[in-house]
């Protein structure tokens, strides 16, 4: 067997070294002396765990990969004019190719990069490259289990799991974007030409599917429960265990059941319902588990609900609490106030970049009533849910006061000179100095959801000793109560449908999540058929899960992405009534309310997958390009 090990301390030092003036060349006249064999290297626990952990140093943190950072690619979000670098700009105008490097001459998307590494920097982590690097390093690993011989069973099965759980989600991660591929089980001799043929969806997904099950049988529940991890007590959060393994089984599952990856699958655009019925199964089980208290996660109170994104005056504390199942590293105290934490207020009170990310008016149209009922049209009165065009923000969904800042709330609490009082509260009427499409709001809404209303530069927000730190998890609580109503409800055919190993329905999990948030049952009428209960699942994944990164794999895998209204991106518009108050927003009465399109995209079937390198798929005939591209 080749020393596979050496290759990789290779392929460390080309990576970690090239970035300086100086020839690769030296660096690699490595002395026999510095490496050390295959079996002293994987011969213990605490030496392969140590190999294991670089595979944590893959995964990229897209909530802070740049100094202001895209991660909302559907019609969720619109960024200002103030440039156009970012890929949501790219998508807006149908050019997809803009999430490779060659694309971002600034290097901003956290997609691909030109300069990667496993060092701490989180601005030189990317997905493309380090998810290859972490396939092939888990496939190592793997390869050379059999030679952590001195090691318990618990220590094998957690070198194990690890490896495997990051084979699946590397992966994964890959096919949701650009559909089937090469899956790479095993170590590929570097001398050899490659081969390996695109798969289909569904096919990578059963391969994935395996790892992450194998993953889930040989990972704790909690490391802390370990008698290996009882050496890091406290410090495993972020450490690969049983949970998170059903997670990405039964997310890998329902992507594969769903109509676009059927569709590439097996040709029809309906829901594989026997893959829904395996992600129901997985994401039963977890429920199951975390629900019987045998793990530490469960849903925040609604009162601690942005402990899920930010934390503030807590030191260096990664945010998630009890609810985040999957989180990468957290780089660098304050890698995020210094950029993220300022591209969400306008310029006129939040320092920093002129870059902002605005809320669509017709994605906030998805925030309802309280009474859990939806708002048809925005301009019309609707008497069974209570909506009133002419007091729009009055009687929401609890979640709309908490994610989004709309006309006349109160944006700075500190000090303001005299002539910026006026722009104490949020001036959002058409009109209004909040309004700009350069470095305000181009919608007349803001999103608050990932920031404390302190963050602006009279109250201090933005200051080093207020600690302010947002990190997004790939996965949290809510999210598997929401994938777990969609896949119960398809795979069985009913608003009623449930695993058999699970206690809860798929209405009854939504109405978990809701129930967090005082918000009204999904209504009986919504019950009748499948199609109209998943309208109300479709919405509830929008408000729960708003602005967190979902939007645009969701949008793919419904086959909605590319149809009208999905298309569109609006604003709101609408006078201030003589009756205005500063003192009760929710009550203000507004004339003349109506939406209009900023902007159409025009997109076609090719607009599904996104396309790969061309510089890869050129490299043999058994790679082709995606449809289109």
């Amino acid at each position: 067997m080749k020393n596979y090990f050496k290759t990789i301390v290779k392929y460390s030092l080309i990576l970690g070294l090239c970035a300086f003036p100086v020839s690769c060349e030296e660096y690699l006249d490595v002395s026999p002396d510095t490496l050390i064999s295959e079996e002293e290297a994987f011969e213990n626990f605490t030496k392969f765990q140590g190999f294991t952990e670089e595979l944590y140093q893959c995964i990229p943190d897209f909530t802070n990969a740049y100094w202001t950072n895209s991660w909302n690619w559907g019609e969720d979000e619109i960024q200002s004019t103030a440039n156009n670098f970012h890929f949501v700009v790219k998508i807006d105008n149908g050019d997809l190719w803009g999430w490779q490097s060659q694309a971002d001459g600034w290097q901003a998307g956290w997609m691909n990069r030109n300069n990667v590494s496993t060092n701490n920097n989180r601005m030189n982590k990317d997905l493309w490259t380090l998810g290859w690097r972490g396939i092939r390093k888990a496939n190592i690993g793997l390869a050379n289990i059999d030679k952590l011989t001195d090691a318990t069973q618990e220590e094998k099965d957690l070198i194990k799991g690890q490896l495997l759980f990051f084979r699946g989600w590397f992966h994964f991660q890959f096919i949701q974007y650009f559909g089937g591929l090469p899956y790479i089980d095993t170590v590929l001799p570097s001398d050899q030409p490659l081969t390996l043929p695109r798969l289909s969806y569904a096919e990578c997904a059963e391969k994935a599917a395996a790892d992450f099950r194998m993953a889930a049988d040989l990972l704790p529940l909690d490391w802390d429960n370990t008698t290996i991890g009882k050496r890091t007590l406290g410090k495993n959060d972020l450490r690969i265990n049983k949970i998170m393994a059903l997670g990405y089984l039964g997310k890998n599952y329902l992507w594969a059941g769903s109509p676009l990856m059927n569709k590439e699958s097996t040709g029809s655009t309906a829901y594989n319902a026997e893959f829904c019925k395996k992600a129901a199964k997985a994401f039963g089980e977890l429920l199951s588990n975390t629900e019987s208290g045998n793990t530490k996660y469960a849903l925040l109170p609604f009162a601690n609900y942005s402990d899920n994104f930010y934390t503030t005056g807590k030191n260096w504390a990664i945010p998630g609490g009890s609810e985040a199942i999957f989180r990468g590293p957290y780089w660098g105290a304050h890698s995020s106030t210094y950029g993220t934490a300022k591209q969400y207020g306008p310029s006129l009170i939040a320092a920093g970049d002129d870059v902002k990310f605005l809320p669509t008016a017709n994605y906030v149209d998805n925030y309802g009533m309280a009474n859990g009922l939806p708002i048809t049209n925005i301009s019309q009165a609707d008497a069974e849910s209570g909506y009133d065009p002419s007091y729009p923000w009055k009687g929401r969904d609890p979640r709309f006061y908490n994610d989004i800042v709309y006309d006349g709330v109160k944006s700075v609490t500190g000090t303001m000179p005299a002539n910026q009082e006026s722009n104490r509260y949020a001036n959002l009427f058409t009109g209004g100095t909040y309004r700009n499409i350069s470095t305000g709001s181009r919608t007349g809404y803001l999103n608050y959801k990932f920031i404390p209303i302190t963050a602006n530069k009279y109250d201090g927000g933005y200051e080093y000793g207020n600690n302010l730190n947002i990190h997004i998890p790939w996965m949290r609580l809510s999210d598997i109560y929401l994938m777990y109503a969609e896949s119960a409800a398809v795979g069985y055919n009913s608003a009623t449908g449930k695993d058999p190993s699970y206690s809860k329905n798929a209405v009854e999990a939504v109405n978990v999540v809701r129930d967090r948030a005082k918000v009204g049952h999904v209504a009986g009428k919504f019950l009748g058929t499948v199609d109209s209960f998943m309208n109300e699942v479709r919405r509830e994944r929008a408000v729960e899960l708003a602005f967190e990164g979902h939007r645009f794999n969701d949008l793919r895998r419904w086959l909605l992405f590319i149809q009208s209204p999905y298309t569109l991106k609006k604003s709101v518009e609408f006078d201030r009534d003589a009756s205005f108050s500063t003192a009760t927003p929710k009550t203000n009465k507004v004339l003349n309310i109506r939406e209009t399109v900023i902007l159409e995209r025009n997109f076609s079937e090719k607009h599904y997958w996104l396309p790969l390198k061309n510089a890869d798929v050129n490299m043999y005939l058994e790679f082709p390009q995606n449809p289109g591209w």
